[in-house]
């Protein structure tokens, strides 16, 4: 099973699944993960090939799909899920493929179709770090810099730096992320449709979900509401953590 983090006490109503998009963990949302526990029991997992989670040979979304809905079943059985990015696709095929399993799902900033783009970039950057010489997050950075010199994205992907008197290492299964990218990148085909409650919860400044992607979208999710935080891009969650908790218990409490 993947690991994951709780937050809060189970009152009966479901609790809240969430689950990060790629070169993530669930300690990217720790923050939030408290604040939405005020309200009901959160759980924020792992992955799989990501933070402590088990590493697998393969990065599908319907095997994706599959871990959340083991996290869901051990939590009563119906959940609430929330997912970015990669995170959101897994959890667009969970509803897909396994409704009975989802109360209300919000896709934050993704859309159920294939992209053009790729990661493959980052990979690379990370496999620049020389691993045996890093003592310190420090360290790190200023190897990472020259090939990554957004500073905000390199401080995400740092967190995914294990650092132990062991030695350093990566808590991502850059092998398997590589190799996966196309699959990862893109959408499985899927015939089911999920009529339950449905936020699609984008960043006004991202390019992920697009207007063409409109009808995709109501034909899989037919009861699909839509929201915008503005000022935010992609990275919706990090950047407007307010406005993005807001959005999600007004959506939640509905």
């Amino acid at each position: 099973m993947l690991n994951f983090t709780v937050e809060g006490a189970a009152d009966g109503t479901p609790p809240l699944i969430i689950a990060h998009g790629l070169f993530g963990s669930a300690r990217n949302w720790g923050v939030l993960q408290k604040r939405l526990a005020a309200s009901r029991q959160v759980i924020a997992v792992d992955m799989r090939n990501h933070g402590d989670s088990p590493w697998f040979d393969s990065q599908t979304y319907p095997e994706m799909a599959t871990d959340l809905a083991e996290v869901i079943m051990a939590h009563g059985g119906r959940a609430d899920v929330l997912g970015h990015s990669m995170g959101g696709k897994a959890a667009m095929v969970l509803a897909l493929t396994q409704p009975d399993l989802v109360n209300r799902l919000i896709v934050a900033d993704i859309a159920p179709v294939s992209y053009g783009h790729s990661q493959i970039d980052k990979i690379a950057a990370l496999r620049h770090l020389d691993l045996s010489s890093v003592t310190r997050r420090g360290e790190a950075d200023a190897q990472l810099k020259p090939h990554l010199p957004d500073d905000m994205l390199r401080a995400f992907l740092l967190q995914s730096l294990r650092l132990s008197p062991e030695g350093a290492s990566w808590r991502l299964n850059l092998d398997v992320l590589e190799r996966d990218m196309p699959r990862i990148t893109g959408w499985p085909e899927t015939n089911g449709q999920f009529t339950g409650p449905c936020l699609f919860l984008r960043g006004a400044l991202s390019d992920y979900v697009l207007p063409t992607h409109a009808a995709r979208i109501a034909q899989l999710f037919p009861s699909a509401e839509h929201q915008a935080i503005e000022g935010a891009n992609h990275w919706l969650h990090a950047e407007k953590p307010r406005e993005f908790q807001d959005a999600v218990e007004m959506f939640l409490t509905a």
